[in-house]
């Protein structure tokens, strides 16, 4: 039970501080983009079982393999791609932290 409440704290609260904390005035508007960084979890249906609670996803699904990780890393180094990056690096940290977790 702990470990849901962190994974989906991670996934939704967390971001939502680093919006309200780092974007204040556009902070609705970059929580946002946080969340639809969920999306890169449509990579989970190309798994069979499509949910698996005792399986990592880094290095398992392709958006959430390490050359993924490495091009969202890459869009902090652009002003226009920076937010996307940062939420997609929050969504693999929460996943990360899932992995540690099990």
């Amino acid at each position: 039970m702990l470990r849901t409440y962190v994974h989906y704290g991670l996934h939704f609260i967390f971001p939502l501080l680093i919006a309200l904390y780092c974007y204040r005035k556009q902070w609705k508007t970059v929580y946002f983009i946080f969340v639809l960084c969920m999306f890169i979890d449509l990579d989970h249906l190309l798994a069979t079982p499509i949910f698996d609670p005792n399986r990592c996803s880094i290095n398992f699904h392709p958006l959430h393999s390490y050359y993924a990780i490495a091009v969202y890393a890459g869009f902090l180094f652009f002003k226009k791609t920076r937010v996307l990056g940062i939420g997609l690096l929050l969504h693999i940290l929460a996943d990360i932290v899932d992995c540690w977790m099990m």
